[in-house]
């Protein structure tokens, strides 16, 4: 095939454009900003959780701790009654002597109620430090999520871009190329999976980075300027410049 030198070396900023939407592509499936973003999103779940766990243990203690109140109102109530009663002076030797145990019993019931009620409030304390904690830890971690869909965001924008740029040179590019010799490149830039054509820069294809000796060197230094050569190697068009060494 053949098709003028001049054309060839345009094939060259094709494949420029290649490389660069190939980059832009590959930034697109590996954007570090999305695998943050993700991780950002996990542990906003996580304190999500903690702060519906705290609250919920809250809830309960408080409920534990008015239902304790209540217990020791109660008792304080029946000991305020049988006191009232002892003090009256209207009941017998015998019903003083039954007074006066069940206030004692009374009085032991309601320090350790007291002592449990304590205890559920130091609990109740501890809980609340925990959710209120939580709560800050959740107001963090919903900043750093939003700042992180935000770099992602910027990202994904500054791709989208540079594609469009790339994409719009890309297809000036092509106008330019001969459509036989351009339907060749698409074909081969489809077999390769990169690009249809590379610069034969010191004797080396930059396509696969391989040096030309022997035969196949012979043959493209003596090949017509408008011979559309190949690297026997890569299969890529071999765009021959000042800079080929033959």
């Amino acid at each position: 095939m053949k098709a003028d030198h001049f054309d060839q070396q345009k094939l060259l900023v094709l494949a420029a454009e290649d490389v660069a939407l190939a980059q832009f592509a590959h930034r697109g499936r590996t954007l570090p900003e999305v695998t943050a973003v993700d991780a950002a999103a996990e542990a906003e779940r996580e304190l999500t959780a903690a702060v519906v766990n705290a609250e919920t243990e809250v809830r309960d203690l408080q409920r534990e701790v008015k239902r304790m109140e209540g217990d020791v109102e109660t008792v304080r109530l029946r000991a305020a009654k049988d006191q009232k009663l002892l003090d009256s002076g209207s009941v017998s030797p015998k019903e003083m002597t039954n007074l006066q145990h069940e206030l004692q019993s009374l009085a032991r019931r309601q320090s350790d109620l007291e002592d449990q009620e304590l205890e559920l409030m130091e609990q109740l304390e501890t809980a609340e430090a925990a959710l209120t904690a939580a709560r800050e830890g959740l107001t963090k971690a919903q900043g750093e999520r939003e700042r992180a869909e935000q770099l992602r965001d910027d990202a994904l924008a500054d791709i989208a871009e540079g594609t469009a740029r790339h994409e719009a040179a890309r297809t000036e590019a092509a106008a330019t190329i001969p459509a036989d010799l351009l339907t060749l490149y698409e074909r081969i830039r489809t077999q390769t999976g990169g690009t249809g054509a590379a610069m034969l820069q010191a004797r080396q294809c930059q396509g696969c980075r391989i040096e030309l000796f022997g035969r196949e060197l012979a043959a493209v230094r003596n090949a017509d300027p408008h011979e559309v050569v190949r690297c026997d190697n890569c299969g890529r068009i071999l765009v021959r410049t000042a800079e080929s060494g033959l």
